[in-house]
C-alpha cells in the first residue's frame, strides 16, 4: 500500500479509505469487523464513516459498530486515521443537525461515545451550511481541537467557492482550517474538475472521491448484466441506458488492458491531481480485495487519453466555457 499526505497536512493515509456506509444496513457486524480487519492487513490506515449512517437500522448505528470493533484493542485505533462526519439531522429537535456550535458540540460528543474514542483525527462538515457564519463554525472547530476531541477539519460536497471562503475565514482566526474535501468524482462525473480541484490545490486540500465506481455503473456492469451476476433497478437502468455506448467502450478497453473495470476506475483516481484517496465501500471482503488490487494498476499517458476520449473531462473554469 502507498500512502501520501491528507492535502497539505502532515497527516499520512494510505491512497485507499475504507468507507463504512454498508456497515449495518448492507454488510452483518461480524463480517464487518473482519473487512477493517483485513483493511489493516491491506495496510489501509484510513476509514471514513458518519454519523448519519445506519440506514433502516438507525442513525448512528455504522459509528456504534466502527466502536465496538475499536473496543477489541490490538492496536486498533492506534492504527486508524479515524474520520467522521457532521451535518445530517439524527433526530426531528432543533439544533440538532447543521454546523451550529450547538450542534457541532452536541454531535462530536455523541459521535466520540458511539465510535469509542476519546478524539477523531478528521471532522468533515457532511454538506456546506449556508445559515451559519463561518467564524462560529471555526470557533467551535477551535474549541474541539483545543479540547483534544478532534485533530483536523475537513470538507465535503462543498463548491469551490465555498472552499475558498471557509479557508478564508479560518486564516483571519489563524487556524489550519480545511485539510480535505470529500466529492463525488469519478469517470463520468467530472466536475470537480471546473472548480472544485482548482480550489482545493490552491489551498491545500486533498480531495476524497466517493462513489468512485458512480453505483457499480464503471464495475463492468453491462458484463455482470450479460453473465446473469447483476439485476439493474428501474434507475439504474435508466443511468446504463443513458451511458451504454461510453460503458461498452470503458468494459472493451479494460479487456484490453487486461483489467478489472472496477480496478481501471479506482487507478484512474488515484492518477487525477489532488486526489489523496477514493472511498471504496466494500459490502463484502470480494470486494476490498479487488480495490486494494487497483492500487497496483499503473495507466501511461495514452491509457489515460483514451479514458478521457471515453470519458471526457472538464477543463478548470472558466476556460471550459470561455476563452
Amino acid at each position: 500500500m502507498e500512502y501520501t499526505h491528507l492535502g497539505r497536512s502532515g497527516l499520512t493515509v494510505s491512497r485507499l479509505c475504507l468507507g463504512t456506509m454498508n456497515f449495518g444496513p448492507q454488510t452483518s457486524e461480524p463480517d464487518s469487523h473482519s473487512i477493517m480487519d483485513s483493511a489493516h492487513d491491506n495496510g489501509i490506515n484510513f476509514f471514513d464513516t458518519a454519523n448519519v449512517y445506519g440506514g433502516e437500522l438507525g442513525r448512528g448505528i455504522t459509528e456504534e459498530i466502527v466502536g465496538r470493533w475499536i473496543a477489541t484493542g490490538g492496536g486498533r485505533r492506534e492504527k486508524t486515521v479515524l474520520a467522521t462526519k457532521v451535518y445530517g439531522n439524527m433526530t426531528d429537535y432543533p439544533n440538532e443537525s447543521k454546523l451550529s456550535a450547538l450542534n457541532i458540540r452536541r454531535a462530536l460528543d455523541a459521535s466520540l461515545k458511539r465510535l469509542q474514542t476519546d478524539y477523531v483525527d478528521l471532522y468533515q462538515f457532511h454538506h456546506v451550511d449556508r445559515d451559519t457564519p463561518w467564524d462560529e463554525i471555526w470557533q467551535a472547530i477551535d474549541v474541539a481541537i483545543t479540547q483534544g476531541k478532534i485533530l483536523y477539519a475537513g470538507s465535503s460536497n462543498f463548491a469551490g467557492w465555498h472552499i475558498a471562503t471557509a479557508q478564508e475565514a479560518a486564516r483571519k482566526r489563524n487556524s489550519v482550517g480545511l485539510v480535505s474535501e470529500q466529492s463525488l468524482y469519478n469517470l463520468l462525473t467530472r466536475d470537480l474538475e471546473l472548480e472544485v480541484i482548482p480550489s482545493a490545490q490552491a489551498n491545500g486540500l486533498g480531495i476524497i472521491p466517493w462513489s468512485p465506481l458512480q453505483g457499480g455503473l464503471l464495475g463492468g456492469v453491462i458484463r455482470k448484466q450479460n453473465e446473469g451476476k447483476r439485476r439493474v433497478n428501474e434507475q439504474a437502468t435508466a443511468a446504463l441506458e443513458k451511458y451504454r455506448d461510453q460503458l461498452e467502450q470503458y468494459e472493451a478497453f479494460a479487456d484490453e488492458l487486461g483489467h478489472e473495470p472496477g480496478d481501471l476506475a479506482l487507478a484512474w483516481l488515484l492518477h487525477q491531481p489532488a486526489v489523496t484517496a477514493p472511498i471504496v465501500g466494500p459490502r463484502t471482503q470480494e470486494q476490498l480485495d479487488s480495490a486494494v488490487r487497483a492500487t497496483t494498476v499503473t495507466l501511461d499517458a495514452a491509457a489515460l487519453a483514451r479514458l478521457d476520449e471515453i470519458f471526457p473531462g472538464k477543463k478548470p473554469a472558466p476556460e471550459n466555457y470561455a476563452w
